[in-house]
């Protein structure tokens, strides 16, 4: 069994992926040997059908369907909005998003997405996309995280991160339900957050052109942002240690990385973390470092 990661920022970090998707595939010993990649999410800035977080990705989708393809990466579209009507459903750019990536090569490409109309539509009009069940449902209940795993519709469904280490109901699912839990690692939210889903609903909104306020974060660290390390502290964070441990000995194996509306050098530590052999580390930074100039500041 391998660990399947699946990534953040299709379109707003295409430059990151252009070098270090080559790199990836060509020196593999850099690399642990028990994990691959399992996809790349994200959607492109002013996306009407976006949701989770508000997409700033500038790349062409022509250039991010080409290199998805060349390196046989899966493409995700995250078209997670909650708020979508009827009327949503004809917008001409997420249609051409669809049409361009819903032939994926050799690989199938795949919709991560919570609103069953859109799903509907999609299933009919675009039938070449799997769909992954979005982390904006906020499944806190495990009852409902069950009923969710046995809808046909879904590859994937990922939980809210407050049921990763339920491990006395996750260990009892049957197999085929066990690999379609894709667990949310490094989230950072607080951890008693109740405002979840009205954040989420605020990011549709925005998405949708409403005019509405920011929401504001209640967490007693909000003002730091995301950090790494605090995400670490963070009693849901899921390690490499216990993915190794504790999930993949059970029969778990797709794992999402949050970190879509971060910088690619906050996304460049991830890759080191969850997939770098930790003395080949320095080696990997110094080839993306050279040949994409990468910027810290």
């Amino acid at each position: 069994m391998k660990a399947y990661y699946h990534l953040p920022g299709l379109f707003e970090f295409y430059e990151l992926y252009r070098v270090f998707l080559p790199l990836f595939r060509g020196r593999r010993e850099y690399f642990y040997d028990w994990c691959e990649i399992g996809s790349i999410y994200g959607a492109p800035a002013d996306c009407l059908w976006g949701g989770g977080r508000v997409g700033f990705g500038e790349a062409r989708p022509e250039d991010v369907a080409a290199l998805t393809r060349e390196f046989g990466v899966s493409a995700r579209l995250t078209f997670s909005n909650s708020l979508l009507r009827e009327e949503h459903l004809s917008d001409r750019k997420c249609n051409a998003l669809c049409a361009l990536f819903e032939k994926g090569g050799t690989v199938q490409n795949g919709v991560i997405i919570h609103s069953d109309l859109l799903l509907r539509y999609l299933r009919r009009r675009y039938p070449g996309f799997y769909f992954v069940s979005s982390t904006t449902k906020v499944l806190t209940e495990f009852e409902r995280l069950t009923a969710e795993l046995n809808r046909d519709e879904f590859r994937c469904v990922v939980p809210d991160f407050r049921l990763n280490k339920a491990f006395d109901r996750l260990n009892a699912l049957p197999g085929s339900l066990k690999q379609k839990v894709e667990f949310l690692c490094n989230e950072c939210c607080w951890i008693g957050c109740p405002d979840r889903k009205a954040c989420y609903e605020n990011v549709s909104r925005k998405n949708l052109g409403e005019e509405c306020g920011d929401h504001v974060c209640a967490s007693p660290n909000a003002e730091r942002g995301y950090r790494f390390s605090d995400a670490m502290k963070n009693p849901s964070f899921i390690g490499i240690g216990a993915i190794q441990k504790d999930y993949m000995p059970n029969g778990f194996s797709q794992f999402k990385i949050e970190g879509r509306s971060l910088g690619s050098a906050v996304i460049l530590e991830f890759l080191l973390y969850y997939m770098t052999k930790p003395e080949r580390q320095l080696e990997v930074r110094e080839e993306i470092y050279l040949d994409s100039a990468l910027d810290l500041f």
